[in-house]
């Protein structure tokens, strides 16, 4: 009995961990920004910082659908047949917080790496103190 609570114990510490990861970014091709020069790559640096101070909103979207099918199977009594199916799903978008906060550090990697190739002096802000 206390295997089983220890197991429990366990499992849900590494569900929670695994919810507790921090974000990685996404890449960005940094040729988009080889045309802006240092002045409008620190700027552009400096608006995506801004966007993701002030929080990460995604676009809203509902992840439901639902299906017919026609399917067969074996039965509890030793038979085979085929009958209607119906399933229901309701999943997660792909636009979540985490997907839009990875796409955005991916893009302030781009810029970086663009203002690297320019010879460009870039000063990477962080996020600001809360007030």
């Amino acid at each position: 009995m206390k295997a089983i609570y220890v197991s429990l114990l366990v499992t849900s510490t590494m569900l929670l961990g695994a919810c507790a990861t921090t974000v990685k970014p996404t890449y960005v091709s940094p040729t988009q920004y080889q045309a802006l020069s240092c002045y409008q790559l620190q700027s552009e640096y400096n608006r995506i910082q801004q966007h993701l101070n002030d929080g990460v909103q995604p676009a809203k979207r509902t992840g439901m659908g639902i299906g017919l099918g026609l399917g067969g199977g074996w039965g509890s009594r030793g038979g085979w047949g085929i009958g209607p199916s119906v399933s229901v799903n309701m999943g997660q978008s792909s636009n979540t917080k985490n997907t839009e906060i990875a796409r955005l550090k991916g893009e302030q990697e781009a810029v970086l790496q663009a203002a690297n190739f320019k010879g460009c002096a870039m000063v990477p802000r962080t996020a600001t103190p809360a007030k």
